[in-house]
């Protein structure tokens, strides 16, 4: 719901630091790699009970994921390229619930509750763009990618977020994991309502 503003702000600056990047030498892919190595760093940091301290290499991973389409549209964006993105964001989505199950082994259910709904979402999502492309349906409302992105209730931005506020507050861990899961669930839900029009 939010990525559309989001990148309306963010994408000036980071094309332009992509092209920096990308100038010297720097590939999408080793900077999507970097992203995904925060992002494991930050879920391990939160594994053993510094959760607060995760939020540095945490951001740090999402500025990683940012960068990393601004430098291939600065160079040369591949398929493959767009695959491996969405796959180390999937990696990294999985990995900071399961961190905070493992800090507390009283987070278990809802974080396997809140792994459920991401599993559920992710596969309305891909499917979703499997048959946008197989029908020829292209947009760019949330920037220019290698797989058509449906919108939704619930995207990227709203996710970052409520991972940085589980490490702000890892006490509401339950709570934020039991309502965010039941929004991603509505948002797979509405997702599969808009193909059943779409896609009959």
């Amino acid at each position: 719901m939010l990525d559309r503003s989001a990148r309306r702000l963010i994408d000036p600056p980071l094309n332009r630091l992509g092209a920096v990047l990308a100038a010297r030498g720097w590939t999408a892919n080793g900077v999507t790699l970097l992203g995904l190595a925060l992002g494991l760093i930050a879920a391990l940091t939160i594994a053993l009970g510094q959760p607060l301290l995760a939020l540095l290499p945490l951001l740090a991973s999402r500025l990683a994921d940012g960068l990393d389409g601004a430098v291939a549209r600065a160079s040369h964006g591949t398929d493959f390229g767009g695959y491996l993105d969405i796959a180390c964001d999937f990696a990294f989505y999985g990995a900071v619930p399961l961190a905070f199950a493992v800090l507390d082994p009283v987070n278990a259910l809802p974080a396997a509750f809140l792994l459920a709904a991401f599993y559920f979402n992710g596969t309305s999502f891909l499917g979703y763009a499997i048959l946008a492309e197989k029908r020829g349906i292209t947009t760019q409302a949330q920037g220019i990618k290698s797989l058509y992105y449906s919108n939704g209730l619930l995207e990227g931005t709203e996710t970052i977020l409520l991972f940085v506020a589980l490490c702000l507050f890892p006490a509401a861990f339950a709570p934020l994991a039991w309502v965010f899961g039941a929004l991603c669930y509505l948002t797979a839900t509405l997702r599969l309502y808009g193909a059943s029009k779409l896609f009959t």
